[in-house]
């Protein structure tokens, strides 16, 4: 994990060596010569502690939810009201099935029935029906492989159906299919065990509600809760890309938070999308003649920053849009000074005032170099 570990005991060569040594003295009462057995005995003694040491302070931040890892971290669940890792997901599509005509009988199509776009396999998972009369019919089909695999496939793109049945004429995907997941990591894990601390009281706290919508998916990057009217709670949820949640994922958020042990009998939960607050980033940049660096190597390190700037500027909802941080990240990339003609600072609310929270997403990116300048 990327918190540095706590020192519990520690575990300096020079320091131990030292009082190694006067405990040899202390108690043969000859004093350690350099060069001589006694030195040597104390040093294995010293590499022999050092190692002892450094295996207590692991064992110490295991013990540790914010520097355990893996089995460790997993093992310290049960503390908290998060007590097990979100395991993989997969991702779920909700496909159309046709016949080649008209039937004066129930056709039931199997569960287990499978469908593919040649990559990925998806299977439906229950048994579904074609009534009298009809052509078609609609069912939830299961990704076989868990993980983002199976997400964003595009409308009408998976239409091989691998175990045909009487009758089978053709199927399609009829939304995109969304909700795969990896299983959390350490990182994500951890900061779901912060989060649900506030979830021991299902008496609509704000952390409560953010943490049960967090548990969806771990592709979750940000959730926002408010309250606009009493009684009603609006859920705003934003992805790991930036974008905000899918219909798959607001279905699944608004069925977690709506669970009677989760929920106050008098709240109704609505899941919304927050408004897009759309911004252009246009700049010319220039670079010092004296650089050590190369024309290319800046370059290459300006597109770095400026993409760095579109993940930070829109992976939380109701961040303002602040070119100040482009401007920051574009000197950190070497440029002697930058022109940012937009995006300018803007303003965006972020919920907590009730109101429907924004979300800032990019358009037109342009970028100038504007050539060497003298310092």
């Amino acid at each position: 994990m990327s918190r540095s570990d706590h020192e519990f005991v520690s575990t300096s060569t020079d320091a131990i060596q030292a009082e190694v040594e006067a405990m040899y003295t202390a108690v043969t009462g000859t004093a350690v010569a350099p060069s001589s057995p006694a030195k040597l005995f104390c040093a294995w003694v010293t590499s022999v502690l050092v190692q002892a040491y450094t295996r207590v302070n692991l064992a110490g931040n295991a013990n540790l939810p914010s520097r355990a890892e893996g089995a460790d971290l997993d093992a310290l669940g049960e503390l908290f009201y998060a007590k097990t890792r979100p395991a993989a997901q997969a991702a779920t599509v909700m496909m159309r099935f046709t016949i080649s005509g008209a039937r004066d009988s129930v056709l039931v199509i199997p569960a287990g029935t499978r469908v593919t776009n040649g990559f990925v396999v998806f299977a439906t998972e229950a048994d579904a029906s074609i009534p009298i009369g009809d052509t078609s019919v609609d069912i939830r089909c299961v990704c076989e492989s868990t993980g983002a695999v199976g997400n964003d496939l595009a409308v009408g793109t998976i239409t091989s159906c691998v175990d045909p049945f009487p009758y089978y004429s053709s199927c399609a995907n009829v939304d995109v299919s969304a909700g795969g997941a990896d299983e959390a990591t350490d990182e994500e894990y951890y900061s779901l065990m912060v989060a649900s601390e506030d979830a021991y009281s299902c008496a609509g706290a704000r952390g409560a509600y953010e943490y049960f919508a967090k548990s969806v998916s771990t592709d979750i990057e940000d959730v926002c809760v408010n309250s606009p009217t009493p009684g009603q709670v609006n859920i705003y949820a934003l992805m790991n890309d930036g974008t905000p949640a899918g219909a798959e994922i607001k279905a699944a958020i608004e069925a977690a938070c709506s669970e009677d042990e989760t929920r106050p009998l008098t709240d109704h939960v609505v899941v919304s999308d927050p408004d897009v607050v759309n911004f252009n980033i246009s700049l010319t940049y220039y670079i010092n003649r004296a650089s050590a660096s190369s024309a290319s190597a800046i370059e290459d390190a300006v597109n770095a920053a400026v993409q760095e700037y579109i993940a930070w500027q829109t992976h939380r909802i109701g961040r303002d849009i602040n070119p100040s941080k482009l401007v920051q990240l574009m000197m950190a990339a070497g440029v002697k000074r930058v022109n940012v003609v937009s995006p300018g600072f803007v303003s965006l609310k972020d919920g907590t005032d009730h109101q429907t929270p924004e979300l800032a997403q990019v358009g037109t990116i342009s970028i100038t170099n504007g050539g060497y300048e003298d310092e």
